[in-house]
């Protein structure tokens, strides 16, 4: 925002008497002394925080140093907000706003608490989070009537004693400073009801804090706890109970007392077991238990009836992981039933079946001889065939041993082609707890061993595997085995073969005989339901079945209960032992038998095609029925488009129905384009270790964005947001180590790189190992329009903030550089923990970085609808970002699904006439078509509706068929 556009907007409150403005995220750097003409404003926000649907806080500021005097002629000012700025202190006139109830001032550079703050005797909650605060002035005490303090993420050693005279007080926030104890005058707050202690140095709890009995919310996450006084007892009150990332070696049985517990969090301690009266807590809904060291469960915990979630993760208790849940600590754990229940069935020996069954995956080159080892791995007779042809996909063979116990195990043998273009989709399908044999062809020593064991390590949880030398014609070669094992710790044997005369043959099924047997889930024990159920599956010669068909076949074999029924193939699911995706409203009506079968179909459009590869990529639905006409496809052609497109592999361009574009068949070269250069944001990933594909998942969920539907190739793609800013996204492989450079130009640039960082963030955590740097460029004089600026890896800023350190020197100019600064160039980072204290696992939030793009700070243009009227008369504004708009706008979710609303509408209007009723009726038509075929958007746009009604939820998407849409869409929620 300009300073001429501010000067107009103040004149406009004040001739209209606001009684609010937001002026947030508008890269003030001077707030005018007309500021003080505004006598009826109450609230004033020059920074906030917006929270997204998940609960996390986002920030928009302004790089504000200094307040003018006239601040303080704003008498009947309520609240001030002046979040994420750059105040070093405040005016000595801020003691005249003596209606001030709320002082927010976190993310400033105060070192000291300004003593006129005390003045401000009506305050009743003040907000200094995130400042560099060492100490408090004694004066604090004069601000009886405050209710709320956040002093978290500061710099107190200490408690200043004075802080305990504040009686009134009922939320105390410390999380994140330096404290080691408490002073004894704690006791005093007896009206306190949340205390925030978390990341401190408390090696005990301080009996004084169990004298506080009103309090409802301790948190002690992160200490040096190994034990809890008796008297915690006294806490009757207590409804959450933070203990994470301690060092509790056993449950203290006092904790059982607190029977108003409604959260308990004990994750990454040192537990080995859980007292009976954990029954006591019969109010828990939330237990979080996660790397602990439990084996066993109290047959008691059966008895906390209101228990809703329960995170058993990381632990060494006999349930699969399938079944306790993702390994993803964001996501919610299993479901509580279904968790108690498998672990209480396998405790009685006469109702399970040990497991022993694994995969031995097969990889590596194109004509190594993976099929040849396959088949005789299975039938040592089986003579080789000079003319064997590559497999095509996937190959399952299944093959037996006699354990050493004299059990029976059963090995899956997956054959997986080795072509170039197989590896994009070979992912979905390298599952954990198996076995991984990499065939290497001595003759053409063409393996890249480098490339194929890290996508093992990284796709399969860094499985056990075998190198297999296929020594052709008995040529020999060498490997550097000190160095691959050094760097792959999983590396547990090299062996030689000659497949054409059976040498080594044996030594190779020992060793993989051997290495199956130790994987951890062998000998596991299921369920005996579970494993009749499972073999009924395996042996049914069908490649797939409709939802029935598997509920009955369960029925047949004992199992009545269709929860059960859906668990089990879950289960089965994350296995891969059938494929039941059963969150897809068209997939989970069929349960694939072969999962092979599946990849076949697909390899037949990717790789079989050759009128698919001249097109480059492109198909309609004429060519799949075509493709799949076999019987075996041709009545699950639906689900098998469906299933390529769950897997990322292709996508529908928009406007033209029922064609298609696979990404990694495009082009490569690059397509010629125009290029605005001129401050541009730039955004960098480097990976140690780029696997195949991610740049294609990127371009397929992007593909609305894509500029015309045409710039787009298999290396890079050109993003339009709606003509508010482009983004340039290209892929650059180097012998494994690879980038993706991101450069973004026009009026809203951030907003669209936080689009993009946002879908790249959701990507990498899909790879649990893999190792990347995002990279920030300096902005000093030097680098600013430099093309090969300097690069900052953001863990090392952020390392720097955390160590209090505000400045980085470029290794170019020598100058210091701001880092705050530097981030707030392109990205910025959640300061702020939730508020709530729902969230699960609670600790998860604290213990991971999170990072956030400020979409509200660029403002090249103000829009004129200012003025908003809320039922009690009060005048409004709110310039947060682009314009002024109902308080319900600064929700981010409607925001972006406004947003992308917008973008789909436009899209559709390359095709149609926006401007005229018959065109706006078309285009709202086949977006409400577009929207109920995707069950995510869908659900946002229900959302987005019920929360902001239809007249500003039609404003927010800006197009001339908004309306029509909104109509349709209103058949969602009212069918």
């Amino acid at each position: 925002m300009t300073e001429e556009e501010l000067q107009q907007l103040i004149e406009q409150a004040a001739r209209e008497n606001w009684t609010e403005l937001d002026v947030s995220g508008n890269e003030l750097r001077v707030l005018p002394p007309e500021i003080g003409k505004l006598h009826q404003l109450k609230k004033l926000f020059l920074g906030k925080y917006i929270e997204d649907k998940d609960g996390y806080t986002s920030v928009i500021g302004n790089p504000l140093t200094a307040l003018p005097g006239e601040i303080g002629q704003l008498t009947n000012l309520e609240e001030l907000h002046i979040v994420k700025n750059r105040l070093t202190g405040l005016p000595v006139e801020i003691t005249q706003l003596t209606n001030l109830q709320t002082l927010d001032l976190s993310s400033n550079q105060l070192s000291s608490l300004p003593v006129e703050i005390t003045q401000l005797t009506n305050l009743q909650t003040l907000d200094l989070w995130n400042n560099q605060l060492s100490s408090l002035p004694v004066e604090i005490t004069q601000l009886t009537n405050l209710q709320t303090l956040n002093l978290g993420n500061n710099q107190l050693s200490s408690l200043p004693v004075e802080i305990t005279q504040l009686t009134n007080l009922q939320t105390l926030n410390l999380w994140n400073n330096q404290l080691s104890s408490l002073p004894v005058e704690i006791t005093q707050l007896t009206n306190l009801q949340t205390l925030n202690l978390g990341n401190n140095q408390l090696s005990s709890l301080p009996v004084e804090i169990t004298q506080l009995t009103n309090l409802q919310t301790l948190d002690l996450w992160n200490n040096q706890l190994s034990s809890l006084p008796v008297e915690i007892t006294q806490l009757t009150n207590l409804q959450t109970l933070d203990l994470s990332s301690n060092q509790l070696s056993s449950l203290p049985v006092e904790i059982t007392q607190l029977t108003n517990l409604q959260t308990l969090d004990l994750w990454n301690n040192q537990l080995s077991s859980l007292p009976v009266e954990i029954t006591q807590l019969t109010n828990l809904q939330t237990l979080n238990l996660g790397n602990n060291q439990l084996s066993s469960l109290p047959v008691e915990i059966t008895q906390l009836t209101n228990l809703k979630k329960l995170d058993l993760r990381g632990n060494p208790v006999p349930i699969p992981p399938e079944i306790l849940g993702s390994k993803n600590l964001w996501e919610n754990p299993g479901d509580v039933q279904e968790i108690l229940n498998f672990y209480f069935q396998v405790q009685n020996p006469q109702e399970t079946e040990p497991l022993y069954e694994a995969k031995f995956l097969i990889i590596g080159e194109g004509g190594a001889g993976k099929t040849s080892l396959a088949k005789k791995i299975e039938n040592e007779a089986y003579k080789l065939q000079t003319d064997e042809n590559s497999t095509q996909g996937i190959d399952v063979i299944q093959w037996q041993f006699i354990g050493s116990e004299g059990q029976k195990v059963r090995v899956n043998i997956w054959d997986f082609g080795g072509q170039e273009i197989y590896h994009h989709t070979h992912q979905f399908f390298l599952t954990e707890r198996s076995l991984y044999g990499l065939v290497a062809d001595t003759r053409e020593e063409n393996t890249d061993f480098f490339y194929w064991l890290k996508v093992v390590e990284l796709l399969s949880d860094n499985s056990p595997v075998l190198i297999i030398k296929n020594e052709k014609q008995e040529r020999q070669c060498q490997i550097n085995e000190r160095h691959l094992r050094s760097e792959f710790t999983k590396l547990k044997d090299i062996l030689s073969t000659n497949l054409a005369t059976d040498r080594g043959l044996s030594e190779i099924k020992k060793a993989i005989q051997y290495q199956i047997s130790q994987l951890p889930h062998i000998g596991t024990p299921l369920p005996k339901l579970w494993v009749r159920i499972r073999s009924a599956l395996e042996n049914d010669s069908r490649n797939y079945i409709s939802e029935e068909e598997y509920y009955r076949l369960c029925q047949i074999n004992g199992l009545t209960n269709r929860p059960e029924m859906r668990q089990i193939s879950r289960y089965l699911h994350d296995l891969g032992v059938c494929l039941h995706f059963q969150n897809d409203s068209l997939l989970k009506k069929t349960v694939i038998l072969k999962p092979e079968w599946g990849t076949k179909a697909v390899y037949k459009v990717l790789v079989d095609n050759p009128t698919v590869q001249k097109n480059l990529g492109c198909f309609t639905q004429a060519d799949l029925a075509d493709i799949w006409k076999d019987i075996q496809y041709a009545q699950m052609r639906d689900e098998l488009l469906q299933l390529m497109m769950r897997f990322k592999l292709c996508y529908e361009i928009p406007c033209r129905p029922q064609t298609y574009i696979a990404p990694q068949l495009l082009s490569a070269n690059q397509p010629e384009y125009d290029w605005n250069d001129q401050q541009n944001l730039i955004l960098r990933y480097e990976y140690e270790f780029m696997p195949k594909g991610i740049l294609t998942r990127f371009i397929v969920e992007m593909h609305r964005l894509i500029e015309e539907q045409k710039q787009v190739w298999k290396h890079g793609v050109i993003l339009n947001n709606n003509n508010r800013a482009k983004a340039e996204v290209i892929e650059c492989y180097r012998y494994h180590k690879g980038e993706i450079k991101i450069r973004v130009s026009g009026f809203h640039k951030k907003e669209l790189l936080s689009i993009i960082n946002n879908k790249f963030d959701e990507i990498h955590q899909s790879f649990e190992r893999l190792q990347y740097k995002t990279l920030i460029p300096c902005n000093c004089f030097k680098c600013k329009d430099n093309p090969d600026p300097e690069n900052y890896p953001l863990d090392r800023l952020y390392k720097y903030l955390q160590d209090n350190r505000p400045t980085i020197e470029c290794s170019s100019s020598y100058d210091r550089v701001n880092i705050r600064g530097l981030i707030d160039d392109v990205i910025e980072p959640i300061y702020r923990e939730r508020d709530s204290f729902d969230s699960f696992p609670p600790s998860s939030n604290k213990r991971q970085q999170h990072i956030n793009i400020n979409i509200g700070q660029e403002n090249p243009t103000m829009s004129t609808n200012y003025l908003t009227h809320y039922g009690s008369g009060d005048n409004v504004g709110n310039v947060a970002g682009d314009k002024v708009t109902h308080n319900i706008y600064n929700n981010q979710e409607i925001q972006q699904t406004s947003q992308e609303i917008n973008v789909l509408l436009s899209t559709i209007s390359q095709n149609y006439e926006p401007n005229t009723p018959a065109g706006q009726m078309m285009i709202g038509a086949k977006a409400i078509e577009i929207v109920d075929q995707d069950p995510t958007l869908k659900k946002r746009v229900m959302g987005a509706l019920k929360s902001a009604g239809e007249e500003a939820l039609e404003q927010m998407i800006e197009h001339p068929a908004a309306k029509v849409f909104i109509a349709g869409a209103k058949g969602f929620i009212d069918p």
